[in-house]
């Protein structure tokens, strides 16, 4: 790599960091591959309890084929993990509690997800996500 080109990849990488910082980190997997470094594909997983408090996994390791589902284990197995309890399986999978949040039924509060802020078409079981997709569960009525 020639001085120029190293020159320019470095400037280059100090815009990527400053927008970065500008965006609360949104944009260092662009800066990472401005930089010539590989990021493992992931997907972001928020638990929102409906009472001010938030849980977020910013890079749970994406998979092929990773459903919705799966996130939520991967999140369950993280070393600040959560704890789901859940029916069914594949298509018939219902999400029944999240830490000690259980669903209260059709007057209460139940848990339901978002993929990139539209609503759930599917069971969480089946729903697959793409790499940089945002899931957000929230417990509300």
């Amino acid at each position: 790599m020639g001085m120029n080109e190293f020159s320019r990849r470095k400037i280059g990488l100090l815009i990527c960091l400053l927008a970065a910082a500008a965006t609360f980190g949104e944009g260092l997997a662009v800066c990472r591959r401005a930089a010539g470094q590989e990021t493992a594909a992931a997907v972001r997983l928020t638990i929102d309890y409906g009472d001010g408090v938030q849980k977020t996994f910013m890079a749970l390791t994406w998979k092929e084929k990773m459903t919705v589902f799966d996130a939520l284990q991967a999140a369950e197995k993280h070393s600040h993990g959560i704890k789901v309890a859940f029916s069914g399986r594949g298509e018939t999978i219902f999400v029944t509690a999240i830490d000690d949040d259980a669903n209260e039924g059709a007057s209460g509060r139940n848990w339901r997800y978002t993929v990139n802020d539209q609503a759930a078409q599917y069971s969480a079981g089946v729903k697959e996500l793409k790499a940089g997709d945002a899931v957000a569960w929230r417990f509300a009525k």
